[in-house]
């Protein structure tokens, strides 16, 4: 998957499971979709999101007008 972190054992896309997350679509749905994925895969991928912004510095910048 052109080095993109994807769920163990399977060759889905963390990113796809996060994108569908945030379009409400439900757990169950997703589920339904991508047979192979369990809940605990749905979490990892949550957990997985969450330690990849914990830490991370952002630095806003003030545009001269």
């Amino acid at each position: 998957m052109l080095g993109k972190p994807i769920i163990k054992g399977t060759r889905i896309p963390i990113e796809i499971i996060l994108r569908k997350l945030s379009q409400n679509i439900s757990i169950d749905k997703i589920l339904q979709e991508y047979s192979r994925l369990t809940s605990k895969d749905i979490q990892a991928a949550l957990e997985y999101a969450a330690e990849s912004v914990h830490g991370e510095e952002v630095h806003l910048l003030r545009v001269a007008k």
